[in-house]
């Protein structure tokens, strides 16, 4: 983090400082990191104390002091003790993003924000791929990509860095529009709009309105790289002041990909069309779906300056997060498919594609996919006739509304479905059936935590 003052940060905030001693010399001592987590509270560090659901930052404020903290944002009146500074605010998690926006308006370096229902933590690693082969790049770790974890990933730019690739998660309206306050985008990516989130947006209306806050803060002469298979994206062509970019399979505009073959369980083969060239790339991961990610890296590289070369070298040597469709084979000759960070209908069905294409026994074991609202059961049953229809051979359906899943899956002619309540059972009935040749998928919504199956299968537990 570049060193920011005491000062800068109460222009950025308009916070009231505590402080004791002398005032002039309590404005200009400097921070160099921001935190929420006290544990990391030494000098030059500023800590924010948020109120959570399960805990308020509030109630390490003595410990903050005590590990010689240089200042404390917080939203209750304090007095500091060990030369800490209080920075009194209204609201700190406001303040936090006041301060973000501050900082990132401390460089002129293209950053590029990512959203959308699907996708968008595989897409960015991507883009950010790609990037990287010209420029100094910084990125979103993992997925902190919330109110919280993206102006902690702003604070992370440093002088040296030339570009940014930020991305932007929201389940609720208004999240974006004041995420992207902060980011400034010069270029805003949305992969596609599904009906993640619809519990809390309505319709996959109201999800499309929530995506576009992003656009309402990007620059003037910014661009808009939109998916152009995305039915509901397909409705933004001309509403935009901003140059728009489309990318696709299905509809071949700005780029697209044709040519497209799976290479095994490891990678997808692909010709990109640009309007600088096409080439031919192999994207290390499987699914036809990571071709639209790929296309939506190669049109960010192409706008930043990139070549198709170099575009070529940024997807080849993209490398797909932990728990995000990696591929093992245990001991026993059993291959795993993990794709156990989250689910949703579209990303399930996804993957059951890629499932589809393995040797030996194929067998599905899915779970809860989340915030769906009255689209649950529906969203449960579309997923289990699609295990159908692309013919896998053994379906297990566990926990909260998969008996749906179950039951569209049977109705659909499957003839090997189960339906249980808990990971144990499956433990307890399904392990034991498995043998040498067989492929496995795993996945379901993030608080499922289907990683423990994972380590069953990988004999760590």
């Amino acid at each position: 983090m570049k060193k920011i003052t005491i000062r800068e940060i109460i222009k950025a905030t308009g916070a009231q400082m505590i402080a004791l001693g002398d005032m002039e010399e309590a404005l200009n001592k400097e921070i160099w990191y921001v935190t929420q987590d006290s544990r990391e509270t030494k000098e030059g560090v500023l800590f924010v104390a948020r109120v959570g659901e399960v805990r308020d930052g509030h109630d390490f404020l003595p410990q903050c002091f005590a590990n010689g903290v240089t200042a404390c944002l917080s939203q209750k009146v304090t007095a500091p003790t060990n030369g800490a500074i209080v920075l009194l605010v209204p609201d700190t998690g406001k303040a936090l993003l006041d301060l973000a926006a501050y900082y990132r308006n401390l460089f002129d370096i293209p950053v590029v924000a990512v959203t959308g229902s699907v996708g968008k933590t595989t897409t960015k690693d991507m883009i950010a791929s790609v990037v990287s082969q010209k420029y100094d790049t910084l990125w979103t770790q993992g997925n902190y990509n919330n109110e919280v974890g993206v102006p902690l990933t702003i604070f992370r730019i440093e002088e040296h860095h030339q570009a940014a690739i930020i991305e932007m998660g929201m389940n609720h309206f208004g999240e974006l529009d004041r995420i992207a306050k902060a980011v400034r985008p010069n270029i805003g990516v949305i992969s596609n709009v599904g009906v993640a989130h619809i519990e809390f947006l309505g319709s996959r209306e109201g999800i499309l309105k929530a995506k576009c806050e992003m656009l309402a803060h990007l620059e003037k002469d910014g661009v808009a790289i939109l998916n152009a298979d995305n039915d509901m994206l397909q409705t933004l062509e001309g509403k935009l002041s901003q140059k728009i970019r489309w990318f696709g399979v299905e509809h071949k505009k700005d780029f697209y990909a044709d040519e497209i073959a799976q290479v095994g369980l490891e990678k997808t083969a692909c010709t990109i069309h640009t309007p600088i060239g096409n080439v031919r790339v192999n994207i290390p991961i499987p699914g036809v779906h990571m071709v639209l990610n790929a296309l939506s890296a190669a049109a960010v590289g192409v706008e930043l300056g990139l070549t198709t070369e170099q575009v070529k070298a940024g997807i080849e040597g993209f490398r797909a997060t932990k728990n995000r469709m990696s591929i093992e084979t245990t001991k026993n000759g059993i291959t795993i498919l993990n794709d156990v960070y989250n689910s949703n209908p579209v990303s399930c069905k996804a993957s059951l594609d890629i499932l589809a294409n393995a040797k030996g026994r194929r067998i599905a074991v899915l779970g809860f996919m989340g915030e769906l609202g009255d689209y649950a059961e529906e969203g449960h049953r579309e997923v289990g006739i699609h295990a159908a229809e692309k013919g896998i051979d053994v379906l297990y359906c566990i926990g909260l509304c998969c008996d749906y899943m179950a039951d569209a899956a049977k109705k659909a002619g499957m003839k090997e479905v189960y339906y249980l309540e808990t990971q144990e059972e499956f433990w307890e009935k399904g392990l034991p059936t498995l043998k040498e040749g067989d492929t496995i998928l795993l996945k379901a919504s993030r608080s499922r935590e289907f990683e423990k199956t994972v380590a069953k299968l990988q004999g760590v537990n």
